[in-house]
């Protein structure tokens, strides 16, 4: 975001930092375009949404490359709520190059690339419901906010002249169940990683973020992305993580609160399933049924290749082996489901 003008920030302060202004563009976008949008409530939508650092990215890109979706990209940035009147105003905006995103983990990202941007949605409309300074909590909207998100779904489809819509948004493990629900012919995909790989590379993003400027730490808090980092506020799910972010032990302990919730909610949700990160990376087979699953042509993975191991820094061996263990119980029935 160093490369962002003044202009760039100013419209960016505007659209996400500005409630009034947000809402009322919102509603000029749905009174100027919904009635010419394509339905969207019983569409077979694909939504990725786990813990940060599991692979959400590359699975949302590898189903996006399929040309079969529609999704929010950072083109549609900062007027997320308002696509198909931005992408009018915004037609003579010079396009920027592709560049490493500032994660450092290889991913290239132009102004066409798909991102997690529909979260503005939720925290415009359901902030004080959620979101609280000492984390984030699972929350159920109520039946006008879901009946809202999914107009905004119709908008982007017809933005992007689709008629699915594939979001990843790890914050939608806030609400996964509720969106379950609204939308059962959706499919709601999971991915899991192994967790002591996961915690390291959530403890590693951690540090790197830790002293963002202050339009980048504004930025991550109008997406309402507190992942890691200086904005970082833990989701609060069962045994919340404790102590010192700045350890293993803290990120084992939210991989332990996060994957035991969402392994209920899979159970409890037949559109939903867990996609184990490493054997999506080591068995062709996995992805191969996944793609049977959503309808999708079966084309080569591109981009999903496995994480190099490194050194584990220093933890908890108990807390570990639990861990271990929900991997274990959880991976078992999500491979057999996905490979039967």
């Amino acid at each position: 975001m160093a490369d962002y003008s003044a202009l760039d920030k100013f419209l960016h302060r505007l659209a996400l930092g500005t409630p009034a202004i947000a809402e009322m563009l919102h509603d000029l976008e749905r009174g100027l375009y919904l009635k010419s949008s394509p339905p969207a409530a019983q569409s077979q939508h694909v939504f990725v949404t786990g813990l940060a650092r599991a692979g959400s990215t590359i699975l949302m890109r590898e189903i996006y490359a399929t040309h079969q979706f529609g999704s929010l990209t950072y083109a549609d940035m900062p007027f997320v709520l308002a696509p198909n009147l931005w992408s009018r105003l915004a037609r003579a905006k010079k396009p920027q190059g592709r560049a490493e995103r500032a994660h450092g983990d290889g991913i290239v990202v132009d102004v066409n690339s798909p991102e997690a941007l529909d979260e503005v949605y939720w925290r415009l409309f359901c902030a004080t419901d959620y979101i609280a300074p000492d984390g984030l909590s699972p929350h159920d909207p109520d039946q006008d906010r879901i009946d809202g998100y999914i107009d905004l779904i119709r908008l982007i489809l017809r933005r992007t002249g689709k008629l699915r819509y594939l979001a990843k948004n790890n914050n939608n493990i806030l609400r996964l169940r509720p969106l379950a629900r609204a939308l059962p012919a959706s499919l709601f995909l999971v991915p899991m990683r192994a967790p002591l790989q996961h915690a390291q590379s959530l403890l590693a993003q951690h540090r790197r973020f830790l002293t963002p400027d202050p339009f980048t730490a504004q930025y991550m808090t109008w997406l309402a992305h507190h992942e890691f980092g200086a904005t970082h506020r833990p989701f609060l799910f069962g045994d919340r993580s404790t102590g010192d972010p700045l350890t293993l032990n803290y990120w084992l302990q939210m991989w332990l609160a996060v994957y035991a919730d969402l392994g209920a909610a899979v159970h409890e949700h037949p559109n939903a399933m867990i996609v184990p990160y490493e054997d999506l990376c080591a068995d062709p087979r996995v992805w191969q049924s996944l793609t049977r699953a959503l309808g999708t042509p079966a084309a080569a993975m591109t981009e999903i290749h496995s994480r190099d191991s490194r050194l584990v820094p220093d933890h908890d061996p108990a807390l570990a082996n639990r861990a271990l263990a929900l991997y274990d119980q959880l991976r078992t029935p999500a491979l057999a489901r996905l490979l039967a």
